[in-house]
């Protein structure tokens, strides 16, 4: 059969396109369409209400009345008119949106009118995504006269309405704007330890604001210094000391205003100079005090609201936080207020204690503001680890005398200028916000990122916010939010209205067809979305059973289990009148549900005990972990794509050496040796070029080995030449390898190799071997022989002794006895008389 030919070559291309298009696209959809299918039969026929039905994904609800199907369905546009069909969408509306402030204008100086476009709030996007682009048409914007005005994020505030677990998309633009302003206040450290630094800053006044005026010609420069609480153990409460605590010192103090931000810099070189230094006990020092102060006195400091903030925080020392107050008595917790008098000083210093970290974090959010850290080299590691905990904060090295303060500001400037970073105001897990972004590299592929560093003046930066409704609030109340979205020391913010579709329009009393005690419902309840929602102890389609009736009608025990086999209630309810009464938990979080009281949400998984890996991950749905973009896996724990599994630096999975398991690598043991390490890169066990390398190294270090003589090691080992070291290292960033040999002496040696350079091997060895010590066989024989003769003498002569004394006390005893013995020498007790006597008994006597 012959085709009509294209109109044109491009036709062809597209039609060709869509095609390829066309069938990957039902390639996809075939391999996920069983899976989605058998999800909707299961999970949406068991939701009861329409709040709960679109509480669930692709689930819709159908509020016709004499409904015969079941209302919650993924598919019930096929027997349910679409309009009694509930399946609320995400819809977004552009509330405000001014053009982003070209680089080529001077708008905080020439105070040129911007132009701000404003879309009609009636209207809205229903997508899951939306690109929000500037128009170029001037009809698009309405004229606002606003001298100095600069936009550095478009749009400023948007409308959503989202459903739960449906993520939208919209673009977020950001460009710095040229000339913008910026307000640096210097917060010095004025303890006895900074007087070298205070004189050397007081010169440097003038070209700190000339360079800073290079980046930008409105430039304001403040100063204020602190020492410390004045309490013991701080500084000394003695009278004397509390006058002059150091030769040429001034009475300690908090923190004190020296000088509002100001464009002039000869002021700021001649307060600098003005100031004196003082004294305090402890090495640590009122730092945060100042800090806040500095921070949250807007007024007093004068810090603009629209201008770069930077606050430069230098010292000598570490710092004093919350808690430590008691020390001197203070259990008063820091207010995070402004406590400045007239004169500048900090009025609550020995009222308040210590400022925390969360809380100091917690204003420079607030306020916008870039903290600074200016410290020397001793305390640069603690600065460091504090300025991970302030948001938008840095720390720099700071020379013993501030020398290099100039040169500090104009880095710690442009590597905060030369850089996003896109943060939120989210503070539970009920909304998830995640940020994509190609940088300034516009041909590459989305990245999950909410950083992009390398800008100049006027590159415009698109992140792409992906927000998902992970949860509804209990609360009614707290279905409505504001999400601010901005870029971290920055003072503007694109503001996300959120109403959360948590609820069904028809639910609530403004719906036409909303009844209460409707005669559909026996006038026991209230009719609302096509079903009833029965009061108090009424159940049933129509609220026409009481639970109070003790009888039930033959064949209502039946409708209340799901087969002939299965429990009444699936043996989590109570029958009442033909209907499941499902138990309730005693955690409110956990609810039994479904027609049976089949489903609930808290039997799924729990590794690490967390529910379904826990609400980033997934969320349980009916027994089952319903997982969220990005995991995979019965109880969500695995990720979805292999990414996390193939080296930074590219190549195959695992390195080759595994297989990736649950966004995991599970390395494989071979012949040679088992892999390990996070991509299965390492093998400890593997020999390598060990083997290769081991006769090179006995022979050249250790004149041993089959190549001992010099002329076979010469002629055989050419490529390198061992480096000897007390003990071998190894770097695994550098991808050293370890080896570990014993030779035939029995002597253990180690040496470590590097090939990464394949024109070059670096070996380093042991410097000596670890051998055994020699041991004197003939010397331990003798010795042997010896001890057991000894011993064999000594047990004789202790026999021989042991012998002497006892018969020595046998013949004690004898002795002894014999002298005690007593003999009658007067009459034998065995001699006997010659004559006997015999005498007649019947003899009378005459």
């Amino acid at each position: 059969m012959m085709l009509p030919r294209p109109l044109g070559g491009n036709t062809a291309l597209a039609t060709v396109a869509l095609l390829v298009a066309l069938a990957l696209a039902s390639l996809s959809v075939d391999s996920t369409e069983g899976q989605l299918a058998s999800y909707q039969l299961t999970t949406c026929p068991g939701k009861t209400t329409c709040s709960q039905c679109i509480q669930t994904t692709n689930c819709r609800w159908c509020k016709m009345p004499n409904f015969t199907h079941p209302r919650c369905h993924g598919q019930i546009e096929k027997y349910c008119p679409e309009e009694y069909t509930v399946d609320p969408s995400n819809e977004f509306l552009l509330l405000q949106g001014r053009e982003l402030t070209k680089a080529s204008r001077r708008t905080a100086l020439d105070g040129q009118s911007e132009r701000e476009s404003y879309y009609s709030s009636s209207h809205y996007q229903s997508s899951s995504s939306h690109s929000y682009q500037q128009s170029s048409s001037a009809s698009s914007y309405e004229s606002e006269s606003s001298a100095g005005s600069i936009v550095q994020i478009s749009p400023q505030r948007v409308s959503l309405r989202l459903r739960l677990n449906e993520a939208y998309r919209f673009n977020v633009n950001y460009a710095q704007a040229e000339d913008y302003p910026v307000d640096l206040y210097y917060l010095m450290d004025l303890s006895k330890s900074m007087e070298d630094d205070k004189t050397i800053l007081s010169t440097l006044g003038a070209d700190l604001a000339s360079e800073m005026r290079k980046i930008t010609s409105n430039f304001r420069l403040g100063f204020g210094s602190f020492v410390d609480k004045v309490l013991m153990p701080y500084v000394s409460t003695v009278p004397k000391n509390l006058r002059e605590p150091c030769p040429s010192c001034v009475a300690p103090y908090g923190y004190h205003n020296l000088m509002p931000l100001s464009t002039d810099a000869n002021l700021f070189s001649q307060e600098v100079q003005r100031a004196n230094v003082s004294g305090n006990l402890d090495a640590p020092e009122g730092g945060f005090d100042a800090i806040m102060q500095a921070i949250v006195c807007r007024e007093q400091i004068g810090w603009r609201e629209k201008a770069r903030r930077l606050l430069l925080f230098s010292t000598d020392a570490g710092f004093h936080y919350a808690g430590d107050g008691k020390l001197g008595g203070v259990i008063t917790p820091n207010d995070g207020e402004c406590h400045l008098d007239h004169n500048g000083r900090y009025t609550h210093s020995t009222a308040q204690d210590y400022p925390s970290i969360s809380q100091i974090n917690l204003k420079v959010k607030q306020n916008a503001i870039n903290v600074i850290f200016a410290v020397t080299a001793e305390e640069l590691s603690v600065y460091e680890k504090l300025s991970r905990l302030v948001e938008g904060s840095s720390a720099a090295k700071l020379s013993n005398d501030s020398s290099n303060i100039v040169s500090l500001v104009r880095e710690q400037y442009n590597k905060i200028s030369s850089s996003v970073e896109m943060k939120d105001n989210r503070t539970d897990n009920v909304i998830d916000v995640k940020y994509y972004s190609r940088c300034r590299n516009t041909s590459s592929q989305l990245q999950q990122t909410n950083r992009c560093e390398g800008l100049k003046v006027g590159d415009v930066v698109t992140f792409e916010a992906h927000i998902t409704l992970l949860q509804c609030p209990s609360d009614p109340r707290d279905w409505h939010q504001v999400l601010q979205i901005y870029p971290v020391g920055i003072n503007e913010s694109l503001t996300v209205d959120i109403e959360m579709l948590c609820s069904c329009d028809c639910e609530q009393p403004t719906d036409p067809e909303y009844r209460e005690r409707a005669d559909e419902c026996s006038q026991s309840g209230t009719y609302k979305c096509g079903v009833c929602e029965c009061d108090g102890n009424y159940h049933g389609q129509r609220c026409e059973c009481s639970a109070t009736d003790s009888l039930l009608e033959p064949g209502m025990v039946d409708a209340c289990r799901m087969s002939n086999s299965s429990d009444e209630c699936s043996g989590r309810g109570q029958c009442v009148c033909g209907v499941c009464v499902c138990e309730r938990r005693p955690n409110p979080e956990e609810v039994i549900e479904g027609r049976y009281c089949e489903c609930d949400n808290f039997s799924c998984d729990r590794p690490g005990g967390l529910l379904c890996s826990g609400p980033d991950h997934g969320r349980c749905v009916c027994g089952q972990c319903e997982c969220r973009d990005g995991w995979t896996g019965p109880a969500c724990d695995c990720r979805a794509s292999n990414e996390s599994c193939i080296p930074p630096e590219g190549g195959e999975l695992c390195s080759g050496h595994g297989t990736c398991e649950c966004g995991t690598c599970r390395c494989t043991v071979t012949e040679d040796g088992r892999y390990t390490g996070r991509y299965c890169e390492k093998c400890p066990t593997c020999s390598g070029r060990c083997n290769e390398f081991k006769h090179c190294v006995q022979c050249q270090q250790y004149q041993t080995g089959p190549l001992a003589n010099a002329e076979d090691c010469a002629s055989n080992c050419t490529l390198f030449v061992p480096v000897p070291v007390k003990k071998v290292t190894i770097d695994e960033e550098r991808n050293d390898n370890k080896c570990t040999f014993y030779d035939d002496d029995d002597c253990r040696f180690e040496f470590s190799y590097n090939d990464s350079d394949q024109d070059k091997v670096v070996v380093t060895a042991q410097e000596e071997r670890e051998c055994p010590p020699k041991v004197f066989m003939l010397g331990i024989a003798l010795a042997v022989i010896a001890a057991v003769v000894l011993i064999g003498m000594a047990v004789l002569l202790l026999w021989k002794v042991l012998t002497s004394i006892h018969d020595r006390r046998e013949f004690a005893r004898f002795e002894k006895e014999r002298m005690m013995a007593k003999w009658d020498t007067g009459e034998n007790p065995i001699y006997k008389q010659a004559t006997t006597t015999f005498k007649n008994p019947t003899y009378a006597g005459k």
